[in-house]
């Protein structure tokens, strides 16, 4: 060995040839002495330790918990179990090893044949048909300790790093190890992680039981799980399994006749979707998952040491929010009883009646037909039903397309494109007037040419046509399905049979409902529900607009006390209010002259505390009147959290600052609007609704805690003739406790609204449909005290019934000390030298159902 070396680094003179072979060896034993010491010193930088190997980083939930401590749930970033070799079945094994990892057991961690493989073939010959060199510990190594590599140089580190972390699994575990650690930690979308939770998500089986063709499914979607997703890509899913028994044919772990008898045959998929919603304020937790998100992002919350923010799902913190759940679940209970009832009406005056063709109503805000059926079609579209449809018939096409011409992404699962280039290519024109109409921009409608112009647009409208009929004919076919139900006993849930397009409809005319429960003082919430089931209906409603309506007026009257200092029994004519061109700072360019509802006007003259009672618009119109502007209406409600100063895209604001607001002619939303009444009910000042109380980490330590910001939105005297006039307005009957609220109701009986009150609690509710057209047709139960009043009544005898519950009923709403300066005694009121102590003053004619719509 001495004389080679001397030979190798000896200066003598040799023959050419001997030159070369000398070169060709002192690079071989440099590039081994480079590679080693390569090897050492990368060994020292952040690889995982003997501890860690022992122990892979495990992911910590969340824990959300009531104001109590009581556990509400949990965020985790996966529905996964682990499981031990033992419980695999060994089809699982065998397809696994042929599509991954052929030489499984005879390597260390590196497969150095299938890795010259890739160097020759795919370095050298630039032959990408060689395959990947991975092994299945390698990929272990990439999902239990590397990161997403970057490019370049950091990519090749990442590399080697997952070679030496292949090399120490290897050593510390066995094969058998490897592989059910490895299957434990996959994903298999559908919120399935983990060869248990994919199996039980797919097939309702265990991995132990499942069966050849079952297990080779699952293992082919380890190459890209969304891609060869089996719900939405059936097709494709199928390919890939039968990429993988042929696979094991090869590696000799199937007969060619068996893999004959299963290589076409159906997924058998029997799909349930897992969900960590379970138990109480389900919809609270997932707008919470989103508002925490930002609130760990944010400066206010600390980092981690790393100066990182916290994972939500994976470093175990506890969320201490101010839900109670007690209030929480007789708000459900409160919400299923009321909410039943009133579908029983809205069923029976639908019958035999469809809300996407009936031309009745007189809202012009509601779409027409065409606009109706389009958005039913999109309800179909959205649906997973027809995006295995759309697989089938537009999949490889537009794949072909994208990757041709115009990118990845380019066609949306709703086939908004291929709508609009089909317009295109039967009317010339129709993309440009997209663009002027700023529905498209310029790059998009270039995109959609490039398309036309594609050799295989002719034969996508034909796969397009294709996919309609078979649409069209599959919808409609009647099948048996779960859908929701009220009925008793059934656990919201009830086996029929119907039409996809059936179904559809007879879920979307469920009516829905938006409740929010807040502490006034505080802000805290109390309670939260977004919708009526979370299993069916997941959309929530607490922070969607809508239009408010008639509960919009107390502000108006708030604004002009205030300013005015008007006493409740302040009267004005109950006659048709007209505002002029030119009057005030309205800018008005027309005459406004708003009628009350059914046009009915008593002639006389009616006192604020009767106007708001029965939301008379002419009482309305005549305070801003007074006002001169909806400035100080805007300001009030900007100081009562409503952000008067947001605008939509169009350029309009959210609050309008059209004279038409004093009608509610404005969307917000139910946490906006109980914000807003807390003020009311806490002395005139604003407490910003919260829901988290303070964040800790895995060993308690708190890097988050919430503050109460308080301010003064109206003065206490004003604030308090307002406290009076919402008493008078509920008109409620039955409770113990001291309350105020206001109704609300849109034309058409679109929205039904219920602002209530106490001194504990402030309670928003919102009811109506998900579409605009999914409304009561009458107002028998169509006006916001039907629709949603019963229910603020049902919650609050509830709470006082309740005996573990410190609700105080005998609370009253806070009276400043002393003298107010504004009179609230009508026997002692006078205005303009009269004293208005008449029998007739205030008594106004009676509306039918002592709510007003906005009309």
């Amino acid at each position: 060995m001495r004389t080679i070396i001397e030979y190798l680094f000896s200066g003598a003179n040799h023959p050419t040839h001997l030159v070369i072979v000398k070169w060709m060896w002192r690079l071989t034993l440099y590039g081994l002495l480079f590679g080693f010491l390569f090897f050492v010193l990368l060994s020292f930088t952040n690889l995982p330790s003997l501890q860690q190997l022992e122990n892979p980083r495990s992911e910590l939930a969340t824990q959300i918990l009531a104001d109590n401590g009581e556990l509400l749930g949990v965020y985790a970033a996966e529905n996964r179990i682990p499981i031990t070799y033992d419980s695999l079945s060994p089809y699982l094994v065998h397809a696994l090893i042929a599509t991954e990892d052929k030489r499984f057991y005879e390597h260390a961690g590196i497969d150095f044949e299938a890795l010259g493989r890739v160097l020759v073939k795919t370095v050298l010959l630039q032959d990408r048909s060689s395959g990947g060199a991975s092994t299945i510990t390698q990929q272990l190594a990439k999902l239990l300790f590397t990161q997403k590599p970057g490019s370049g140089l950091s990519r090749v580190m990442q590399k080697f790093k997952e070679w030496i972390i292949a090399v120490r699994l290897e050593r510390k575990y066995t094969k058998e190890e490897i592989l059910s650690m490895y299957l434990n930690k996959a994903e298999f979308v559908n919120n399935a992680y983990g060869i248990k939770a994919a199996a039980d998500t797919y097939f309702s089986k265990t991995p132990k039981n499942l069966e050849l063709q079952e297990a080779a499914m699952l293992i082919g979607m380890l190459q890209n799980p969304s891609y060869f997703n089996p719900i939405r890509r059936p097709e494709l899913c199928k390919k890939r399994r039968e990429i993988v028994l042929n696979q094991m044919v090869k590696n000799g772990s199937l007969t060619e006749t068996r893999y004959n008898e299963l290589r076409t045959s159906d997924l058998g998929i029997k799909f349930r979707r897992k969900s960590h919603i379970d138990g109480i304020a389900t919809y609270f937790r997932e707008e919470l998952r989103q508002d925490l998100k930002t609130i760990l992002a944010s400066k206010e919350c600390q980092k981690r040491s790393d100066g990182t923010p916290y994972d939500l799902y994976r470093d175990g913190l506890k969320v201490y929010t101010t839900i109670d759940g007690e209030v929480q679940r007789l708000a459900e209970r409160a919400m299923i009883k009321h909410m039943s009832s009133l579908q029983k009406a809205f069923w029976n005056e639908w019958r035999g009646k469809d809300p996407w063709t009936y031309k009745g109503g007189s809202d012009a805000n509601i779409p027409q037909v065409p606009t109706r059926t389009a958005a039913l079609e999109n309800n179909v579209r959205a649906t997973d039903r027809y995006q295995v449809l759309r697989d089938i018939y537009l999949g490889e096409i537009t794949r072909r397309i994208e990757a041709d011409a115009v990118g990845e992404g380019f066609f949306h699962e709703d086939d908004r494109e291929i709508d609009r280039m089909e317009q295109e290519n039967l009317k010339s024109g129709y993309l440009e007037k997209l663009v002027e109409q700023q529905i498209i921009g310029v790059n998009l409608a270039t995109q959609y040419r490039k398309v036309m112009n594609h050799q295989d647009f002719p034969q996508l409208l034909t796969q397009w046509r294709r996919l309609q009929e078979v649409v069209k004919r599959d919808f409609r076919r009647p099948v048996r399905m779960k859908v929701f139900t009220y009925e008793p006993g059934r656990n919201f849930e009830k086996d029929t049979v119907m039409s996809p397009l059936d179904s559809i409809k007879y879920h979307r005319m469920f009516l829905q409902t938006g409740i929010l429960a807040v502490e006034p003082r505080s802000g805290y919430v109390k309670a939260w529900v977004g919708g009526i089931n979370s299993k069916y209906f997941q959309y929530d409603h607490t922070r969607i607009s809508r239009q408010v309506g008639s509960t919009f007026k107390p502000f108006v009257y708030a604004a002009a006390i205030a300013l005015n200092r008007l006493s409740p029994c302040y009267t004005v004519y109950d006659v048709q209010q007209t505002i002029e061109p030119g009057d005030g700072d309205f800018n008005l360019y027309s005459r406004w002259a708003p009628r009350n509802f059914n046009n009915e006007y008593s002639g006389r003259l009616i006192n604020l505390k009767e106007g708001l009672r029965k939301s008379k618009n002419s009482v309305s119109v005549q305070l801003v009147k007074e006002l001169k502007s909806t400035l100080p209406i805007r300001t009030l409600v900007h100081a009562m959290g409503i952000d008067s100063s947001t605008r939509y895209p169009n350029g309009q604001y959210r609050v309008p600052k059209s004279p038409a607001i004093c009608l509610g002619a404005a969307d917000l939303s139910v946490m906006e609007m109980t914000g807003a009444f807390s003020t009311f009910a806490n002395n005139g000042l604003y407490v910003r609704p919260t829901t988290v109380l303070r964040i800790e980490d895995k060993n308690g330590k708190v890097i988050y805690e919430a503050e109460i910001r308080e301010e003064q939105a109206i003065q206490a005297a004003p604030n308090y003739v307002m406290v009076e006039l919402l008493r008078y307005a509920a008109n409620i009957s039955g409770v113990k406790s001291d309350v105020g609220g206001k109704t609300g109701t849109t034309n058409d009986f679109v929205d039904g609204w219920f602002m209530g009150m106490t001194p504990n609690l402030v309670v928003g509710t919102w009811v109506g449909g998900e579409d605009r057209w999914v409304h009561f047709r009458s107002s028998t139960y169509g006006q916001g005290a039907r629709m949603a009043k019963p229910f603020f009544v049902e919650f609050i005898r509830q709470l006082e019934s309740a005996k573990d519950l410190r609700f105080d009923s005998s609370k009253r709403f806070y009276r400043p000390p002393g003298d107010l300066g504004i009179e609230l005694d009508c026997s002692k009121y006078t205005q303009g030298g009269l004293n208005l102590n008449d029998p007739g003053v205030g008594a106004g004619k009676e509306d039918q159902f002592g709510d007003e719509l906005n009309n």
